[in-house]
């Protein structure tokens, strides 16, 4: 299928040569290919990445994998169809990967591939699929998790039905207090448990065990313990954001703790001597939101210590550098996701930056690297102007090796994306943003202008490719994205000023950007628009109810009550003790207060309400909720219900072109037609 898109799109351009470009349209979704996961050899000569794409007939999002030379030569596939092949991983001699596809039937399996050749044989074959595998040092086996179904007694017991008889299916029985997840669904029973493999195939073999979730498995460099992460007290259950290192005892099956703090302990990496630990984590003070720093600590959980202390952000995805005297990681600062190294001393090097585009939809900071045994580095390039392509890097030189969509901007016109400050009405906070113009666009015109809100609402915007935004500018709107105070990427400080306050002083910074915008000279004062999804939702109905200044919103996926948000939510053991003082029935003033359903009496804007009809993290109820109230309060609104899909309404490519079509419909209801003076 991607053959074929990329023959008719050749054609297309020839035919257009001697034409204008015309602007992107909404069925240019489909077209959109992106890398992921580029994981570079343990020599550095190869790059082996996901490239993702979509297929127009089936409406699913498909992946293949991809080997290119680090120069960028040789650029072919691995991996063919339309199926889904991902998570691929290096042995360390470089002579082969593991990667998981379900390329023979619906199941996802585990494959082994021998990279000269391309032979592959399946490994599993199992009802659940591997996942976060991990290489032994000596390359004979594989370390992986994958669920173990378990049990479920129902202490409601129904009468033997008479034989022939048809009754409804029995009832469910639910005592756990998290019973489902957003993209889950209602929990099975069971749990996440560690495996280990021969890479000459065979029968997993479990090696943990208990009834608690296991995490990712690392391997010691003599082959006979792994370290991973997990929560195995008894308390688990209440305490969300708690969980240590482990040592497994691959001989014995003992497992021992090697960290006892109260916070998070993950991502255990051992060093390339096999004599320490790094790992992440941070001490929890129920903050709603505190950096993730990095520790080191010896083999054996000795002299831990933080080292991140010089550097006021979260950091991501660490990899010892092939010395053992420091860490490569990524982090997000103002709005740009870098990759850098910290020596074990806390010194930070920068390495390079321009580093993500993964989050295709909105332009989230979402990245990721590999790094090979000789300081070389394979990433997936960030850029306003097209979706994550691959880019390799070494001793300072970065390289772009791909242009997946060169096929597609050949004929279609993109808007530009300039960054813009600006200072906080409310106390002066430097707040960062950026502004997208249409195509064609003419400073001397007015243009309407969309606001456009990232969730989290700890997380961040950058400078990165956004298919929405880019739908909106190609519809004739300047857009602005911005990251307000709680975001992500400016320090501690920045990101926990909103906490036990959240979404209250975040409306300053927002206004006072689009004031900054208007500033500018070319956007249309009456005609201006709001939305955003998630915590963009929150704050989109949260600034109708405080201001009558936009024309229309659109409120996505969001949270309008938190008294019935937090008791509602696929996390009941989290919201309410991170993100507000007391249990809502303690103290139901601040959830009152913070409730954009409490001023839905002041709302005059014309206001659509849109979410997935599967979110467990905002569920549809809480749409319902405000949607019935609009409508008492006779206000204009509409709700856009999206069948199938959860808080991540992505998950189909038609269900991403429905949320741009629906915003877009309702804007230009309500838009002046002379929008453009």
């Amino acid at each position: 299928m991607r053959i074929l898109k990329i023959l008719l799109l050749v054609i297309v351009a020839v035919n257009l040569q001697a034409q204008t470009k015309s602007n992107l349209e909404l069925i240019d979704i489909f077209n959109y290919e992106y890398v992921s996961d580029p994981q570079i050899s343990p020599d550095g000569s190869k790059i082996v990445y996901v490239r993702n794409f979509k297929d127009v007939m089936t409406d699913r999002n498909l992946s293949n994998l991809w080997i290119i030379d680090f120069d960028g030569q040789n650029n072919r596939p691995l991996t063919t169809g339309n199926n889904n092949d991902y998570d691929p991983r290096w042995s360390n001699d470089g002579t082969r990967i593991t990667y998981k596809s379900n390329k023979e039937d619906d199941k996802m399996k585990l494959y082994l591939m021998w990279v000269d050749t391309r032979e592959s044989f399946a490994l599993t074959n199992t009802s659940s699929a591997p996942s976060n595998v991990a290489w032994s040092r000596d390359d004979e086996y594989l370390a992986f998790t994958m669920f173990v179904p378990g049990t479920s007694e129902s202490i409601v017991k129904m009468p033997s039905k008479p034989e022939g008889a048809s009754w409804n299916a029995p009832p469910t029985y639910i005592d756990k207090m998290n019973y489902r997840g957003d993209g889950a669904g209602y929990y099975k029973p069971g749990n996440t448990q560690i495996f280990i493999l021969s890479t000459e195939g065979g029968t997993p073999m479990q090696v943990s065990k208990g009834d608690k979730n296991h995490g990712s498995p690392e391997w010691s460099e003599d082959g006979g313990k792994l370290y991973f992460s997990a929560d195995l007290e008894d308390d688990e259950e209440w305490q969300p954001a708690d969980s240590e290192i482990y040592e497994l005892d691959l001989n014995t099956r003992e497992v021992k703790a090697l960290t006892s703090r109260f916070g998070p302990d993950y991502s255990p990496k051992v060093s390339p001597d096999g004599k320490m630990i790094a790992f992440l984590g941070n001490d929890d003070t129920y903050q709603g939101h505190t950096n993730t720093e990095l520790y080191v600590m010896d083999i054996d959980g000795s002299d831990s210590r933080m080292i991140s202390q010089q550097l006021d952000r979260d950091i991501e995805n660490i990899n010892w550098a092939p010395d053992n005297q420091g860490l490569y990681f990524q982090y997000t600062d103002h709005g740009d996701s870098k990759l850098s190294h910290m020596s074990l001393s806390g010194n930070v090097t920068a390495v390079t930056g321009n580093i993500g585009g993964l989050s295709l939809g909105r332009p989230y900071n979402a990245a990721d690297y590999s790094v090979s045994k000789n300081g070389r580095f394979a990433f997936p390039l960030a850029s306003t102007s097209h979706p994550a392509d691959l880019a390799s890097h070494v001793t300072g030189n970065t390289k772009r090796l791909t242009h997946l969509n060169d096929d597609l901007f050949g004929f279609r016109k993109l808007g530009n994306v300039e960054e813009m400050n600006w200072k906080s009405s409310y106390d002066g906070l430097d707040i960062q943003g950026w502004l997208v113009t249409p195509p064609d666009f003419d400073s001397s015109k007015k243009y309407p202008l969309i606001l456009e809100i990232h969730g989290g609402p700890f997380a961040s915007y950058g400078s990165v490719y956004s298919a929405e935004i880019q739908a909106f500018a190609a519809a004739g709107y300047v857009v602005l994205y911005t990251n307000p105070r709680g975001s992500t990427g400016y320090g501690q400080e920045f990101a926990n000023s909103i906490h036990h306050d959240y979404p209250n002083h975040d409306y300053e910074d927002l206004m006072s950007g689009v004031d900054a915008a208007i500033e500018k000279g070319f956007i249309d004062e009456n005609n201006l628009f709001v939305t955003g999804g998630s915590g963009g939702g929150v704050l989109t109905a949260w600034i109708v109810g405080k201001t009558n200044r936009f024309r229309a919103a659109v409120v996505a996926k969001p949270v309008i009550n938190w008294y019935s948000f937090v008791l509602y939510a696929d996390a009941p053991n989290f919201f309410y003790r991170y993100w507000f003082p007391n249990k809502p029935w303690e103290d139901p003033e601040p959830y009152l207060r913070r409730s954009p359903l409490s001023y839905v009496g002041n709302i005059e804007t014309p206001t659509m309400l849109l979410t997935g009809e599967e979110d467990y993290r905002t569920p549809i109820a809480e749409s319902e909720q405000f949607y019935a109230a609009l409508k008492i309060e006779g206000v204009e609104s509409a709700m856009v219900r999206i069948p199938g899909a959860s808080h991540g309404i992505a998950n189909k490519p038609s269900n991403l072109i429905a949320k741009i079509a629906a915003i877009l419909a309702w804007f230009d209801k309500y838009k002046q037609v002379d929008e453009v003076k």
